[in-house]
């Protein structure tokens, strides 16, 4: 099975009333949340971990989670309101505006022994629960518990709107970075996170420190990717965008489908893990992404929808 941890929560996405004026169409969202979606829909056993809210917002994440084939047996349902973000693009990348405080989502708490870690193929972890406490360090608390018994992904999905004191974010950034087999990041995020560092320096020092793969997603530009046997790049193929939101969390979910079919997905695989093998991993991604783009907001596909040949 694979677990993706971490935020669910509800995007209001722009649109125009009838009469013209702007208005926002709620839409289930959460880059954590979206990383389980892709990966239900492409086929692979999938649940989520972390908080969902009894409230109105959280019964519409707990059915579209559901319909999608995401499990929730690992989800903690409390009376917490639902984070609430709304979508505005500038220069067609969206930008957003969070209400996270004391939210359910906020609120997780790991307890330990309640997720049968030798039985999971991979756990990733990201994105806005990363920043604050409690559940930054709740994050970090199961993941340590998880390493040793089952793969952990990881990308930083960074919200800077969020972030109140860089330092202290870069600091739990890199705690992650540190215990993650694969570390994956968007280049506007590396920016923000590293701005002024090389690409490869950065997946040479995260290899050396224990990482098995490493990830850039640049967009249109396409992907590069570093692992033992080498660096691979990737340009996906064209694509008419409708929009980019959950473009790198698909991207991420076909990336651990890709591996966990192809049995490279154990810690142990993914230090023997080929060039070759990872090149069709990474083509695989793209092209979930690629359908992500051409509809609007984050709708991953199911594998039915990917393009053939």
């Amino acid at each position: 099975m694979l677990l993706s941890c971490g935020d669910a929560l509800i995007d209001f996405m722009p649109a125009k009333a009838e009469d013209g004026r702007d208005a926002y169409v709620p839409a289930v969202g959460g880059s954590c949340l979206n990383v389980a979606v892709a990966m239900a829909r492409l086929g692979a056993p999938t649940g989520l971990i972390g908080g969902i809210s009894t409230d109105m917002f959280g019964a519409m994440i707990a059915e579209h989670a559901g319909s999608s084939g995401v499990s929730l047996r690992y989800v903690q349902r409390s009376p917490a309101e639902t984070t609430l973000a709304f979508v505005r693009f500038v220069g067609g990348e969206p930008t957003y505006a969070f209400y996270d405080e004391t939210t359910a989502t906020r609120l997780w708490t790991y307890r330990p022994g309640t997720i049968p870690f030798g039985e999971i193929d991979a756990i990733h972890v990201g994105s806005t629960s990363l920043i604050n406490d409690p559940v930054s360090a709740e994050t970090l608390a199961m993941v340590e518990d998880a390493r040793a018994q089952t793969t952990i992904s990881f990308d930083p999905n960074c919200r800077p709107n969020l972030v109140r004191d860089k330092a202290d974010y870069r600091r739990r950034i890199d705690a992650f970075v540190a215990a993650a087999d694969i570390v994956r990041m968007s280049d506007v995020d590396f920016d923000f996170l590293y701005g002024g560092e090389n690409y490869t320096d950065f997946a040479e020092a995260a290899l050396a420190g224990g990482a098995s793969l490493v990830v850039v997603t640049r967009g249109p530009k396409g992907v590069q990717a570093w692992c033992e046997s080498g660096m691979v790049e990737v340009v996906p193929p064209p694509v008419t965008v409708a929009d980019t939101i959950g473009a790198g969390d698909t991207f991420q979910g076909g990336l651990l489908v890709a591996l966990r079919e192809a049995g490279s997905i154990r810690r142990e695989a993914l230090g023997r893990l080929s060039r070759a093998d990872l090149r069709e991993a990474l083509v695989f991604g793209t092209l979930c992404a690629g359908v992500t783009c051409s509809r609007p907001g984050a709708d991953p596909p199911y594998r039915s929808e990917l393009p053939r040949g």
